[in-house]
């Protein structure tokens, strides 16, 4: 009889093309079977802290809570190379000749999550900074209601925030990669360390595995994540997918461990994170 693991991941296009190959069975599974389990970031971050699921996406912002728990998986990250969530406004709201953070500093800003890596990259770009927490498909709708003047935007907001009569007022990967010259690392996945060691190894073979197939079969992979590409056509998801599935999601390399040890290392130093978490991956 097979083992079961469970495999959390979220209801967005990048991740539906990571793990399309293991959906499908399209490749060698090793004799595991998964049980996908579809839930928004925040929900995942949650349930790692827990220690709920066998493998879960989760944002680079909470592994500090859950080091002792998890490993981080050397395949899998999504990373922000000179781009990443934005912040935004309603057309015409904010004044060009500004300085943005003092103008941003008068805001009241609507996040998708405290936890969230987005949450923190604007926490180290701002300081501390007025906020009301929605789910991320929500942000544009508390700055139209008047609950909020900005929008901390993450998934394909990133993309579609025009058509909703919004501006860019600030990319905080483009941002971060102008002050550290590192990519922005925003999600990653984990396993629980409780696996065995050998066991750990063959899933992040597994998960490389289906990474590699997406990226090889990339117009079946991207038909499949279309089901999750809200608000967005075919190549509008391809783009998005494009964004975060990349070489450092096939492996973090150097460059990619160094991100998260620079991003988790500004945050502990500035008190957003009590501790700086011993990045720990599975080999």
């Amino acid at each position: 009889m097979s083992q079961v693991f469970t495999l959390g991941h979220t209801p967005d296009p990048d991740d539906a093309f990571m793990f399309y190959a293991m959906a499908a069975h399209k490749i060698d599974m090793h004799g595991y079977d998964f049980e996908h389990v579809v839930e928004d970031i925040a929900t995942l971050n949650q349930r790692a802290m827990r220690g709920e699921l066998h493998i879960s996406a989760i944002s680079i912002s909470a592994y500090s809570h859950v080091a002792e728990k998890y490993a981080l998986l050397p395949c899998g990250a999504s990373m922000g190379d000179g781009y990443g969530p934005l912040v935004v406004r309603k057309k015409g709201a904010a004044k060009k000749d500004v300085d943005l953070r003092a103008s941003l500093g008068k805001c009241t800003i609507a996040v998708p999550g405290r936890m969230t890596s987005s949450f923190l990259a604007l926490q180290l770009y701002m300081g501390d900074f007025k906020y009301i927490e929605v789910s991320f498909e929500k942000v544009f709708e508390a700055v139209n209601d008047g609950r909020a003047d900005a929008a901390l935007v993450i998934h394909e907001g990133q993309l579609t925030y025009g058509r909703g009569g919004f501006e860019k007022v600030v990319d905080l990967g483009e941002w971060w990669k102008g002050e550290t010259g590192l990519p922005l690392p925003l999600g990653g996945n984990v396993v629980r360390k409780d696996i065995p060691a050998d066991v750990r190894s063959e899933l992040a073979k597994i998960i490389a595995a289906s990474i590699d197939f997406g990226l090889k079969h990339r117009k079946e992979a991207v038909e499949h994540s279309m089901k999750y590409a809200r608000d967005m056509n075919v190549d509008l998801a391809g783009k998005f997918i494009g964004m975060y599935v990349n070489d450092f999601t096939r492996d973090y390399g150097e460059t990619g461990r160094e991100a998260i040890r620079r991003f988790l290392g500004e945050a502990q130093k500035r008190g957003y994170i009590d501790k700086l978490p011993e990045l720990e991956f599975v080999k």
